[in-house]
């Protein structure tokens, strides 16, 4: 009922400028296509995420949305995570101006721990804090050929941490980039962005892409007034070329640099009065990484692709610790045919990652220093059982880590296919989270209290790896040329989930002044189940306007051992929405003017005390020529700010998304 409330009240603010654009379009104009997508196109399109192949998505044996090209050009979003919004179940909220919590189906936290993010196969999860630092990952928008999306599973191919989903960002080959692109922008929160990127032939089997942006973010508001100092700004740029060795040989080689500031209001943790203070924060990350991936195609129905790549990042927070870190990963993969019934992928991994932390007075890592190694092999058998209709999919990943040792990722997925039209698919799931870097090392002042009584988290060796079982169901139907809608229902069986348990006081003599620690550490003494289903329909009802819609709804219930002493993790269970509804019209309007239109409704999150919201944005497009493109965007136009999410450890306090306006030109040579 809170949900209809909200609708109605947008009143002319959303639903006149819908309708009034609908018969505009209706009498002025009637476009051909409205995107360069149609609806059968969109649901055809290729995806390789699922089974590390290419198949159709319609086909697919998961909850899979694909975000093309054109929604990212439509969408007006300037980051990853804002284009993550438009995926069904995927919960993207904001803590200030730079960071975010994005999750799928669950437990949702600053860094997302049960989400797999790789960039054109290489994985952007973090070790240290388990997920992934948003402000630290980022392309050019322009080069996103699809981001794949998977809500569920995907620890059988993808290894640990895969546990509700993957999420690939898929760029461009560069031999699609060729030519020039240049972008500028700037607005009120959207201070100012640019990028520039050029794609040219060495030859006819070699091509090549550079490309440079930066940008400049204002900071949030506080929610009792005030500026936030929360700004953000980077610099990035990178090559790629992909050169066809052969008629058989693919080599691509592509790498990244990038510097960007971050600021953060904190509270920060003290041993005397008033033994907690708000301090501002800058956090400066320095970053590169180089790739390079060779495939070679067997035949039809075989290829061999090896991928290596090394990353480097280092992180210097102010006031919180500084981070140097190296990664070196191989990963080798082989699929062929056996028989005219079974189609085999099969592969080894070897991933090293070292790392420097440096101390502050309220986090320290024993030791300061540390080297991980894990060892992985997967393989995977899909089973024509009735060729055309009915497919088996077999697999498991095993994985040797240095936390928690050995890993088992089984996975079986059955699709029905009655028809080119309908598609049913069903999945049970094994996956694993294995334990971070923090959780086994870390030393954290978190709150002092009056009386010298400290609450200290401390990492905990014997801490083991997260486990979940994951029951699926799917179905996806085209009704008409114009109308497909897909339906992904859950039941996830958590086991041995992180609590934060509370142990006996001692007294402290070091460091001064003297007092009492408390320490609670991290254990395995927390079950949950959760289930929750997922709904999109795409339609298109005239030629001239598209609408996507989908609704989530999710339930979390969380059972402690009975041993448990845990004081923190209970509000886990209300910090995910339980509902979400996102709905956006596009238009096509006479003389290239394209409008779009998107409402966003979030429920409340009790226990991190942020209400629910209902936003809109608003971009308009007009192409004057093939090459020019002009546009103005507005977002979260439905109130001056709103609060989205906060932090629980290292807490940074959160500042309100507020209403922004930019404009952008971008042109194309």
């Amino acid at each position: 009922m809170e949900l209809l409330h909200r609708l109605r009240g947008i009143g002319a603010g959303g639903r006149n400028v819908i309708a009034s654009v609908a018969a505009c379009c209706a009498t002025c104009w009637g476009a051909d296509d409205l995107t360069d997508l149609s609806i059968e196109e969109l649901l055809n399109i290729e995806v390789t995420s699922v089974s590390k192949k290419s198949e159709k998505r319609t086909a697919a044996p998961a909850a899979i949305t694909v975000i093309t090209q054109d929604d990212i050009r439509r969408s007006g979003a300037t980051s990853v995570p804002e284009l993550l919004r438009m995926v069904p179940g995927v919960n993207v909220a904001r803590l200030d101006a730079n960071k975010w919590s994005v999750t799928s189906r669950g437990f949702s936290g600053r860094y997302g721990n049960k989400l797999l993010v790789l960039i054109d196969g290489r994985s952007v999860y973090t070790p240290n804090y388990a997920g992934v630092a948003w402000e630290a990952k980022d392309v050019f928008i322009e080069d996103v050929d699809r981001i794949e999306v998977i809500r569920g599973p995907g620890g059988s191919l993808w290894g640990a941490n895969a546990v509700n989903g993957v999420i690939n960002i898929v760029t461009k080959n560069a031999e699609d980039t060729q030519g020039g692109v240049v972008e500028l922008g700037g607005g009120t929160e959207e201070r100012g962005f640019g990028g520039l990127r050029y794609g040219g032939t060495i030859n006819e089997d070699l091509h090549y892409r550079l490309y440079l942006k930066y940008f400049d973010r204002d900071s949030g508001a506080m929610q009792g007034g005030g500026d936030g100092e929360d700004d953000w700004n980077m610099g990035q740029g990178g090559v790629r070329l992909d050169w066809k060795l052969s008629e058989r040989d693919v080599l691509t080689l592509q790498g990244d640099i990038y510097r960007n500031g971050a600021g953060s209001s904190l509270e920060t943790p003290y041993l005397t009065f008033p033994f907690r203070r708000d301090e501002y924060s800058k956090a400066r990350r320095d970053g590169a990484n180089v790739l390079g991936r060779w495939t070679r195609t067997l035949s039809e129905g075989s290829d061999l692709q090896l991928q290596v790549y090394f990353d480097y990042d280092e992180t210097r927070e102010l006031r919180v610790i500084d981070e140097f870190r190296r990664t070196l990963d191989a990963d080798f993969q082989h699929r062929f045919q056996a028989g005219e019934r079974n189609e085999f992928i099969w592969g080894a991994g070897f991933r090293y990652t070292g790392d420097a932390l440096s101390e502050s007075h309220f986090i320290q890592y024993t030791p300061d220093e540390r080297r991980s190694r894990t060892f992985s092999a997967f393989v995977q058998d899909e089973i024509k059982l009735v060729p055309e209709k009915l497919v088996l999919t077999l697999g498991t990943k095993l994985e040797y880590n240095d936390y928690s040792g050995m890993e088992v990722q089984p996975n079986a997925r059955l699709t029905w296919t009655p028809d080119e039209k309908k598609t049913v698919w069903g999945a049970v799931s094994r996956a694993v989270r294995t334990p971070s870097r923090s959780e086994a090392d870390i030393h954290l002042l978190d709150q002092v209290f009056p009386g010298r009584i400290a609450l200290v988290l401390e990492g905990n060796e014997d801490f083991d790896s997260e486990k979940l079982l994951a029951y699926e169901l799917g179905y996806r139907q085209t009704l008409r040329d114009n109308l497909a809608f897909d339906v992904a229902a859950f039941v996830n069986d958590y086991s041995e989930l992180r609590t934060i348990e509370v142990t006996f006081p001692r007294f402290v003599g070091f460091p001064r002044p003297a007092h009492i620690e408390v320490p609670a550490t991290a254990r395995n003494n927390l079950d949950a189940l959760t289930f929750g289903f997922e709904v999109g329909v795409d339609w298109q009802p005239k030629s001239w306007w598209q609408m996507r819609a989908w609704y989530s709804f999710l339930e979390i219930n969380l059972d402690f051992h009975t041993r448990s002493l845990d004081i923190i993790t209970p509000a886990s269970e209300s910090d995910t929405p339980e509902q979400q509804y996102y709905w956006r019209n596009s238009f096509d309007l006479p003389r290239n003017v394209q409008l779009d239109a998107t409402l966003r409704y979030v429920d409340e999150l009790p226990s991190l005390d942020v209400e629910d919201y209902l936003t809109m944005d608003l971009r308009l497009g007009w192409q004057p020529n093939e090459n020019l493109e002009l546009s103005i965007v507005g977002q979260n136009l439905l109130q001056p700010g709103h609060t989205e999410f906060q932090s629980t450890f290292v807490t940074s306090l959160p500042t309100q998304v507020e209403r922004g306006v930019f404009g952008k030109v971008t042109w194309r040579f």
